[in-house]
Protein backbone atom coordinates (compact mmCIF):
# COMPACT_ATOMS: atom_id res chain seq x y z
CA UNK A 1 0.00 0.00 0.00
CA UNK A 2 1.55 3.46 -1.36
CA UNK A 3 -0.34 5.36 1.47
CA UNK A 4 0.59 5.53 5.27
CA UNK A 5 -1.09 7.17 7.87
CA UNK A 6 -1.70 7.49 11.53
CA UNK A 7 -5.25 5.32 12.21
CA UNK A 8 -6.65 5.10 15.94
CA UNK A 9 -8.42 1.53 16.20
CA UNK A 10 -11.30 1.90 19.07
CA UNK A 11 -12.62 -1.61 20.31
CA UNK A 12 -13.29 -2.63 23.68
CA UNK A 13 -12.64 -6.23 22.88
CA UNK A 14 -8.74 -7.20 22.37
CA UNK A 15 -8.52 -9.60 20.14
CA UNK A 16 -10.57 -7.09 17.46
CA UNK A 17 -8.32 -4.49 18.47
CA UNK A 18 -5.01 -6.98 17.83
CA UNK A 19 -6.16 -8.39 14.60
CA UNK A 20 -7.42 -4.80 13.13
CA UNK A 21 -4.07 -3.31 14.31
CA UNK A 22 -2.12 -6.57 12.22
CA UNK A 23 -3.97 -5.46 9.15
CA UNK A 24 -3.27 -1.71 9.63
CA UNK A 25 0.19 -2.27 9.91
CA UNK A 26 1.33 -4.74 7.61
CA UNK A 27 -0.58 -2.27 4.88
CA UNK A 28 2.18 0.54 6.33
CA UNK A 29 -0.27 2.25 8.53
CA UNK A 30 0.78 4.09 12.13
CA UNK A 31 -1.67 2.15 14.50
CA UNK A 32 -3.06 3.39 17.87
CA UNK A 33 -5.87 2.27 20.19
CA UNK A 34 -8.17 2.76 22.57
CA UNK A 35 -10.26 0.30 24.12
CA UNK A 36 -13.35 2.85 25.19
CA UNK A 37 -14.93 5.81 24.39
CA UNK A 38 -13.40 8.28 27.09
CA UNK A 39 -10.08 7.21 25.95
CA UNK A 40 -11.05 7.58 22.62
CA UNK A 41 -11.72 11.18 22.43
CA UNK A 42 -8.37 11.75 25.06
CA UNK A 43 -6.50 10.21 22.40
CA UNK A 44 -7.92 12.21 19.44
CA UNK A 45 -7.40 15.27 20.99
CA UNK A 46 -4.15 14.50 21.80
CA UNK A 47 -2.60 12.81 18.88
CA UNK A 48 -4.95 14.13 15.88
CA UNK A 49 -4.91 10.66 13.91
CA UNK A 50 -5.73 11.07 9.82
CA UNK A 51 -8.43 8.43 10.54
CA UNK A 52 -10.56 6.91 13.26
CA UNK A 53 -12.25 3.39 12.90
CA UNK A 54 -14.32 3.42 15.86
CA UNK A 55 -16.72 0.17 17.31
CA UNK A 56 -20.38 1.08 17.26
CA UNK A 57 -21.05 -1.04 20.56
CA UNK A 58 -18.82 -0.16 23.40
CA UNK A 59 -19.86 0.42 26.89
CA UNK A 60 -20.55 3.83 28.61
CA UNK A 61 -19.95 6.04 25.51
CA UNK A 62 -21.03 4.35 22.13
CA UNK A 63 -18.86 4.79 18.87
CA UNK A 64 -22.53 6.88 17.59
CA UNK A 65 -21.76 9.13 20.66
CA UNK A 66 -18.19 9.18 19.87
CA UNK A 67 -18.27 10.03 16.06
CA UNK A 68 -20.88 12.97 17.21
CA UNK A 69 -18.44 14.91 19.96
CA UNK A 70 -15.50 14.11 17.07
CA UNK A 71 -17.77 15.74 14.56
CA UNK A 72 -18.98 19.16 16.96
CA UNK A 73 -15.77 20.13 17.81
CA UNK A 74 -14.46 22.28 15.44
CA UNK A 75 -10.94 21.16 15.76
CA UNK A 76 -11.85 17.70 15.33
CA UNK A 77 -14.50 17.71 12.76
CA UNK A 78 -12.29 17.22 9.63
CA UNK A 79 -11.27 13.70 11.13
CA UNK A 80 -12.57 11.04 8.92
CA UNK A 81 -14.47 8.54 11.36
CA UNK A 82 -15.71 5.25 10.19
CA UNK A 83 -17.63 3.17 11.99
CA UNK A 84 -17.53 -0.41 12.44
CA UNK A 85 -20.04 -2.86 13.47
CA UNK A 86 -21.40 -6.74 13.46
CA UNK A 87 -25.06 -5.42 13.88
CA UNK A 88 -26.62 -4.87 10.15
CA UNK A 89 -29.48 -2.96 11.02
CA UNK A 90 -31.03 0.03 9.26
CA UNK A 91 -31.54 1.97 12.13
CA UNK A 92 -28.10 1.94 13.03
CA UNK A 93 -26.67 3.00 9.66
CA UNK A 94 -29.04 6.02 10.10
CA UNK A 95 -27.59 6.90 13.60
CA UNK A 96 -24.16 6.63 12.34
CA UNK A 97 -25.20 9.05 9.41
CA UNK A 98 -26.65 11.24 11.57
CA UNK A 99 -23.67 11.56 14.03
CA UNK A 100 -21.92 12.54 10.59
CA UNK A 101 -19.81 9.67 10.32
CA UNK A 102 -17.83 9.21 7.14
CA UNK A 103 -18.02 5.43 6.40
CA UNK A 104 -19.09 2.10 8.22
CA UNK A 105 -17.82 -1.37 7.61
CA UNK A 106 -19.76 -4.67 8.97
CA UNK A 107 -18.30 -7.32 10.94
CA UNK A 108 -16.60 -9.74 10.12
CA UNK A 109 -13.85 -6.84 8.44
CA UNK A 110 -13.70 -7.51 4.33
CA UNK A 111 -9.30 -7.15 4.17
CA UNK A 112 -9.45 -5.33 0.66
CA UNK A 113 -12.48 -2.98 1.32
CA UNK A 114 -10.83 -1.80 4.76
CA UNK A 115 -7.77 -0.71 2.67
CA UNK A 116 -9.75 0.91 0.33
CA UNK A 117 -11.84 2.88 2.50
CA UNK A 118 -8.90 3.76 4.97
CA UNK A 119 -6.62 4.68 1.70
CA UNK A 120 -9.39 6.65 0.36
CA UNK A 121 -10.00 8.68 3.60
CA UNK A 122 -6.56 9.51 4.32
CA UNK A 123 -6.18 10.55 1.03
CA UNK A 124 -9.34 13.38 1.50
CA UNK A 125 -7.83 14.05 4.88
CA UNK A 126 -4.65 15.25 3.47
CA UNK A 127 -6.15 17.52 0.77
CA UNK A 128 -8.55 18.76 3.50
CA UNK A 129 -5.05 19.57 5.60
CA UNK A 130 -3.64 21.29 2.66
CA UNK A 131 -6.42 23.12 1.60
CA UNK A 132 -6.49 24.88 5.13
CA UNK A 133 -2.24 24.90 4.94
CA UNK A 134 -3.08 27.25 2.12
CA UNK A 135 -5.76 29.09 3.09
CA UNK A 136 -4.12 29.80 6.59
CA UNK A 137 -1.33 31.06 4.54
CA UNK A 138 -3.73 33.68 2.87
CA UNK A 139 -5.25 34.66 6.34
CA UNK A 140 -1.85 35.52 7.49
CA UNK A 141 -1.38 37.52 4.07
CA UNK A 142 -4.01 39.37 5.15
CA UNK A 143 -2.69 40.34 8.59
CA UNK A 144 1.13 40.89 7.02
CA UNK A 145 -0.76 43.85 4.38
CA UNK A 146 -2.45 45.16 7.39
CA UNK A 147 0.94 45.07 9.97
CA UNK A 148 2.10 47.43 7.16
CA UNK A 149 0.35 50.21 8.49
CA UNK A 150 0.39 50.74 12.26
CA UNK A 151 -3.26 52.48 12.23
CA UNK A 152 -4.69 49.71 10.96
CA UNK A 153 -3.96 47.43 13.11
CA UNK A 154 -6.79 44.66 14.36
CA UNK A 155 -8.70 45.99 11.18
CA UNK A 156 -9.02 42.01 9.95
CA UNK A 157 -10.13 40.76 13.43
CA UNK A 158 -13.15 44.28 13.75
CA UNK A 159 -14.26 43.68 10.24
CA UNK A 160 -14.69 40.50 10.45
CA UNK A 161 -16.39 40.31 14.12
CA UNK A 162 -18.54 43.36 12.61
CA UNK A 163 -19.69 41.45 9.30
CA UNK A 164 -20.25 38.23 11.11
CA UNK A 165 -22.40 40.08 13.80
CA UNK A 166 -24.22 41.96 10.94
CA UNK A 167 -24.60 38.44 9.16
CA UNK A 168 -26.37 37.42 12.89
CA UNK A 169 -28.82 39.59 12.92
CA UNK A 170 -29.76 39.63 9.39
CA UNK A 171 -30.45 35.80 9.85
CA UNK A 172 -27.63 34.55 7.50
CA UNK A 173 -27.19 30.71 7.68
CA UNK A 174 -24.06 29.81 9.47
CA UNK A 175 -22.46 28.96 5.82
CA UNK A 176 -22.47 32.78 4.93
CA UNK A 177 -21.55 34.12 8.57
CA UNK A 178 -18.51 31.51 8.08
CA UNK A 179 -17.93 33.26 4.44
CA UNK A 180 -18.13 36.34 6.06
CA UNK A 181 -15.53 35.63 8.97
CA UNK A 182 -12.97 34.75 5.95
CA UNK A 183 -13.83 37.40 3.55
CA UNK A 184 -13.54 40.30 5.60
CA UNK A 185 -10.23 38.77 6.83
CA UNK A 186 -9.11 38.45 3.10
CA UNK A 187 -11.27 41.47 1.57
CA UNK A 188 -7.97 43.52 0.88
CA UNK A 189 -5.65 40.56 0.07
CA UNK A 190 -5.35 42.19 -3.38
CA UNK A 191 -3.29 44.93 -1.69
CA UNK A 192 -0.13 42.68 -0.79
CA UNK A 193 1.43 44.88 -3.73
CA UNK A 194 0.61 47.85 -3.82
CA UNK A 195 3.84 49.81 -2.99
CA UNK A 196 4.05 51.73 0.71
CA UNK A 197 4.37 55.24 -0.52
CA UNK A 198 0.88 54.60 -1.95
CA UNK A 199 -0.30 52.81 0.98
CA UNK A 200 0.64 54.76 3.16
CA UNK A 201 0.52 57.72 1.32
CA UNK A 202 -1.11 60.90 3.82
CA UNK A 203 -1.99 63.06 1.08
CA UNK A 204 -4.71 62.53 -1.62
CA UNK A 205 -4.05 60.00 -4.36
CA UNK A 206 -3.15 61.24 -7.97
CA UNK A 207 -5.01 59.84 -10.43
CA UNK A 208 -2.61 57.32 -11.17
CA UNK A 209 -2.28 56.71 -7.73
CA UNK A 210 -6.15 56.07 -7.27
CA UNK A 211 -6.26 53.92 -10.40
CA UNK A 212 -3.60 51.67 -9.15
CA UNK A 213 -5.47 51.36 -5.86
CA UNK A 214 -8.70 50.46 -7.51
CA UNK A 215 -6.79 47.24 -9.16
CA UNK A 216 -6.83 45.76 -5.56
CA UNK A 217 -10.24 44.28 -5.61
CA UNK A 218 -9.48 42.05 -9.15
CA UNK A 219 -5.89 41.56 -7.86
CA UNK A 220 -7.03 39.40 -4.75
CA UNK A 221 -9.63 37.74 -6.50
CA UNK A 222 -7.24 36.69 -8.76
CA UNK A 223 -5.04 35.49 -5.96
CA UNK A 224 -7.97 33.54 -3.96
CA UNK A 225 -8.79 31.48 -7.50
CA UNK A 226 -6.02 29.58 -6.81
CA UNK A 227 -7.24 28.05 -3.74
CA UNK A 228 -10.82 25.73 -4.22
CA UNK A 229 -11.82 26.19 -0.80
CA UNK A 230 -11.33 30.25 -0.85
CA UNK A 231 -14.09 30.01 -3.83
CA UNK A 232 -16.77 31.25 -1.62
CA UNK A 233 -15.04 34.28 -0.32
CA UNK A 234 -13.94 35.84 -4.01
CA UNK A 235 -16.77 37.67 -4.50
CA UNK A 236 -16.79 39.31 -1.54
CA UNK A 237 -13.12 39.91 -2.57
CA UNK A 238 -13.88 40.96 -5.55
CA UNK A 239 -16.82 43.40 -5.06
CA UNK A 240 -16.78 45.12 -1.60
CA UNK A 241 -16.12 48.56 -3.40
CA UNK A 242 -18.97 48.49 -6.00
CA UNK A 243 -21.48 51.03 -5.68
CA UNK A 244 -25.42 49.97 -6.05
CA UNK A 245 -25.61 53.43 -8.83
CA UNK A 246 -22.87 51.70 -10.40
CA UNK A 247 -19.99 54.00 -10.19
CA UNK A 248 -18.20 51.63 -7.63
CA UNK A 249 -15.65 49.07 -9.12
CA UNK A 250 -13.99 47.00 -10.36
CA UNK A 251 -17.50 45.63 -12.31
CA UNK A 252 -19.56 48.48 -11.90
CA UNK A 253 -22.11 46.17 -10.94
CA UNK A 254 -25.48 48.12 -10.17
CA UNK A 255 -28.01 47.11 -7.32
CA UNK A 256 -29.27 43.69 -6.18
CA UNK A 257 -26.11 42.53 -8.65
CA UNK A 258 -23.89 42.97 -6.10
CA UNK A 259 -23.40 40.31 -3.66
CA UNK A 260 -25.31 40.86 0.02
CA UNK A 261 -22.14 39.25 1.95
CA UNK A 262 -19.96 41.54 -0.72
CA UNK A 263 -21.89 45.31 0.50
CA UNK A 264 -22.10 43.80 4.46
CA UNK A 265 -18.22 43.96 4.57
CA UNK A 266 -18.36 47.21 2.43
CA UNK A 267 -20.06 48.73 5.01
CA UNK A 268 -18.53 47.37 8.08
CA UNK A 269 -15.44 48.33 6.29
CA UNK A 270 -16.18 51.91 5.73
CA UNK A 271 -17.20 52.31 9.58
CA UNK A 272 -14.00 50.60 10.45
CA UNK A 273 -11.77 53.28 7.85
CA UNK A 274 -13.56 56.53 9.52
CA UNK A 275 -13.55 55.51 13.01
CA UNK A 276 -9.61 54.65 13.03
CA UNK A 277 -6.67 56.52 12.76
CA UNK A 278 -5.65 56.59 8.98
CA UNK A 279 -2.23 58.20 7.29
CA UNK A 280 -4.38 60.94 6.11
CA UNK A 281 -6.89 62.10 8.91
CA UNK A 282 -7.79 60.82 13.23
CA UNK A 283 -10.40 59.06 13.56
CA UNK A 284 -13.98 60.43 13.57
CA UNK A 285 -16.42 60.25 16.30
CA UNK A 286 -18.84 57.39 15.71
CA UNK A 287 -22.25 60.19 15.35
CA UNK A 288 -19.96 61.92 11.99
CA UNK A 289 -19.49 58.81 11.28
CA UNK A 290 -22.76 57.48 11.12
CA UNK A 291 -24.65 60.62 9.32
CA UNK A 292 -21.70 60.14 6.34
CA UNK A 293 -22.84 56.34 6.13
CA UNK A 294 -26.50 57.65 5.94
CA UNK A 295 -25.98 60.66 3.75
CA UNK A 296 -23.81 58.30 1.51
CA UNK A 297 -26.14 55.18 1.24
CA UNK A 298 -28.79 57.97 -0.07
CA UNK A 299 -26.68 59.06 -2.49
CA UNK A 300 -26.20 55.17 -4.63
CA UNK A 301 -22.91 53.65 -2.12
CA UNK A 302 -25.38 50.96 -0.66
CA UNK A 303 -29.05 49.92 0.47
CA UNK A 304 -29.81 52.70 3.42
CA UNK A 305 -31.44 49.25 5.03
CA UNK A 306 -28.28 47.63 5.18
CA UNK A 307 -26.53 50.66 6.48
CA UNK A 308 -29.75 51.48 9.34
CA UNK A 309 -29.07 47.31 10.61
CA UNK A 310 -25.49 48.11 11.13
CA UNK A 311 -26.02 51.56 12.96
CA UNK A 312 -28.58 50.02 15.33
CA UNK A 313 -26.43 46.65 15.81
CA UNK A 314 -23.45 49.41 16.52
CA UNK A 315 -25.50 51.17 19.18
CA UNK A 316 -26.75 47.99 21.26
CA UNK A 317 -23.32 46.30 20.99
CA UNK A 318 -20.97 46.18 24.03
CA UNK A 319 -18.30 46.44 21.65
CA UNK A 320 -18.81 49.97 20.33
CA UNK A 321 -16.45 51.67 19.32
CA UNK A 322 -15.60 55.53 20.84
CA UNK A 323 -14.74 58.38 19.19
CA UNK A 324 -10.93 59.21 19.24
CA UNK A 325 -10.11 61.94 21.29
CA UNK A 326 -9.14 63.96 19.01
CA UNK A 327 -11.62 63.03 16.08
CA UNK A 328 -13.21 66.03 14.24
CA UNK A 329 -16.87 66.77 14.92
CA UNK A 330 -17.71 67.46 11.69
CA UNK A 331 -15.73 66.75 8.47
CA UNK A 332 -16.26 69.84 6.71
CA UNK A 333 -17.02 68.50 3.56
CA UNK A 334 -19.67 66.03 1.50
CA UNK A 335 -20.01 62.91 2.49
CA UNK A 336 -19.30 61.33 -0.95
CA UNK A 337 -16.06 63.99 -1.45
CA UNK A 338 -14.89 62.72 2.45
CA UNK A 339 -15.08 59.44 1.26
CA UNK A 340 -13.53 59.44 -2.05
CA UNK A 341 -10.72 61.68 -0.78
CA UNK A 342 -9.62 60.11 2.64
CA UNK A 343 -11.17 56.42 2.68
CA UNK A 344 -8.43 54.47 0.88
CA UNK A 345 -10.45 52.57 -1.41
Amino acid sequence: MGTSGRVLVVDDYEPNLSAMRRLLERAGYSVITAMNGHEALETINRERPDLVLLDVVMPEISGVDVCAAVKGTADTCLTPVVLVSGVQERATRIDAIGAGADDFLNKPIDTEELYARVRSLIRIKRLTDDLESAESLFLTLGRIIEARDPNTEGHCERLAAYATSLGMKLNLDRGDLDTLYRGAFLHDIGKIGIADRVLLKKGKLTTAERALMQQHPAVGDDLCSTVRSLDVVRPIVRHHHERIDGRGYPDHLRGGQIPLLAQIVSVVDVFDALTTDRPYRKALSTDVAYQMMRDDAASGWCATALVEAFIDLHLSSSTRVGPHPHAPTRSGRSPRAYLEQNVIP
